[in-house]
């Protein structure tokens, strides 16, 4: 892998190695309306990591469409000159990161810094999957690459299923709060993510700010226009800036018939 040609790279689990990526998504922090606090946090976590300090895994969890994954690709592009690379895993290839930590942990790898993403990640019960990911976050007998973090976005803020009968086991001993197993296993491997970060439905002022930014150079009927996208959105139980992507893509598609 040429790490000074390509920036980031997905693991394929088939051939065993690592495809370098060369279409970038070139998205850019200032694109994502609406999550200016997790923007400030998770760069800022980025800037440490770069500089050799101590930084955190991340953990972004939260509404679909929300800009969680955009965020990670504009972190690579905002760093990459900077010697920020990612590689992407796929949550069914997750039994694959001790051989992928080795790569990254190679002579030709470590003058980088790498972003191991993975996307949409959530285990059901029973997955032992999680388990393996947990020694990665704190290592094992051996402590993990100093130049590798393992981003994760998520729907859910734990990663594992929540439901009432997890709770049954719990109780309170001498005035403390003391979790059954089953929540203690689901908190673990959360707790492991040294920054949380919250992701929120847009409103729909902010929705319709993030159309305009898709309409920029627009000169018909604004207000129409907010309408059609209101109605779109509406349509598909959301107004996110995923929705308002989509709506613009639809009306340009409309437009050129």
């Amino acid at each position: 892998m040429d790490w000074k040609k390509y920036r980031a790279a997905i693991w394929r689990p088939k051939t065993a190695a690592l495809k370098p990526v060369r279409r970038l998504d070139p998205v850019s922090a200032g694109q994502l309306l609406g999550i200016d606090t997790q923007k400030q946090q998770i760069f800022e976590n980025t800037r440490r990591f770069l500089r050799g300090e101590p930084a955190n895994h991340a953990l972004l969890w939260g509404s679909r469409g929300t800009g969680k994954s955009s965020l990670i690709k504009a972190l690579l592009n905002a760093y990459a000159d900077d010697g920020l690379r990612c590689v992407e895993v796929n949550f069914h290839d997750l039994n694959d990161i001790p051989e992928i930590i080795d790569l990254l942990d190679s002579d030709d790898a470590r003058e980088y810094r790498f972003i191991l993403f993975c996307d949409d990640l959530a285990f059901e019960r029973g997955d032992a999957r999680y388990k393996a990911l947990k020694s990665i976050l704190e290592g094992s007998l051996e402590l993990p690459p100093e130049n590798v973090l393992l981003y994760a976005t998520s729907n859910r803020r734990h990663l594992l299923p929540e439901d009432s009968a997890a709770n049954r086991d719990t109780r309170i001993v001498d005035g403390e709060l003391h979790h059954g197993d089953q929540v203690e296993e689901t908190l673990s491997l959360a707790d492991r993510f040294g920054l949380w970060l919250s992701f929120y439905p847009a409103n729909w002022e902010m929705y319709l700010q993030m159309v305009d930014q898709h309409f920029g150079d627009f000169d018909g009927d604004r207000t129409a226009l907010h309408t059609a996208a209101k109605q779109f959105a509406m349509l598909r139980a959301s107004h996110s800036g995923r929705t308002a992507q989509q709506f613009y893509q639809d009306y340009i598609n409309q437009a050129a018939n």
